[in-house]
């Protein structure tokens, strides 16, 4: 059981994540966060800059997916990261990812035009894919005292099969933007800018949202 290399925050636990919640594209692409049971493959390069190459292939019981009344796999996923050093004092990494997953009677609750929620299942194909990247900077690499990082993701997910007997496609795309400075020992500051849209949905469904944290880690066993 583990959670997915796709992406670039989707492998980390909460507890390492510089804001509390996942962005709003991770939350309605991934279900906060796509974890599952199954096997992973990682190969990484032998050159001079970082490269690694992976595949994973499990049962799918998670968001999009959902637990099938057979054997056999549910999801995979594939995926690709590069990086290397800028200097003594930067990094920077990159990537792409697929996620291709089955459900069978997953319950959705969908958006209607007057705001309410209506309740329905689903049956068929999810796909998901994440662009990542993130920059790092910190005095000859030394980020004990002060560092800045840069990063940001784009997901695009769509669906197609069965919605309560009708046959269903929809496609929803969105990410985020975030920096986070540490500006002395344990104390960081940062800030985060998001936007999430979808098709099949009330015009206007388009989310948007802006967090600004602050926070202290009096050890490296909690912070506030």
């Amino acid at each position: 059981r583990f959670f997915s290399c796709i992406g670039y925050l989707n492998s980390q636990h909460a507890h390492v994540w510089d804001f509390a919640d996942a962005p709003l594209a991770y939350q309605a692409l991934l279900g906060t966060q796509f974890n599952d049971d199954g096997v992973q493959l990682k190969w990484l390069a032998p050159t001079d800059q970082f490269l690694e190459l992976g595949a994973e292939m499990g049962r799918g019981r998670a968001f999009p997916g959902s637990s099938v009344s057979r054997n056999g796999a549910g999801a995979w996923t594939l995926f690709a990261h590069t990086g290397g050093d800028i200097g003594e004092s930067q990094s920077w990494r990159a990537g792409i990812s697929l996620l291709d997953a089955k459900a069978q009677d997953q319950a959705l609750r969908l958006p209607q035009a007057d705001g309410s929620l209506v309740d329905a299942a689903f049956s068929g194909r999810s796909r998901v894919w994440v662009a990542d990247a993130v920059w790092k900077w910190a005095p000859n690499g030394n980020a004990t005292r002060t560092y800045f990082k840069l990063q940001g993701e784009w997901l695009r997910g769509s669906r197609s099969g069965d919605l309560d007997g009708v046959a269903d496609s929809a496609r929803t795309s969105g990410g985020y933007v975030q920096a986070v400075y540490q500006f002395m020992p344990a104390w960081r500051v940062g800030l985060r800018t998001e936007r999430l849209s979808s098709s099949g949905t009330p015009e206007d469904f388009t989310p948007r949202k802006t967090s600004l944290m602050l926070d202290w880690s009096p050890s490296e066993f909690s912070r506030i």
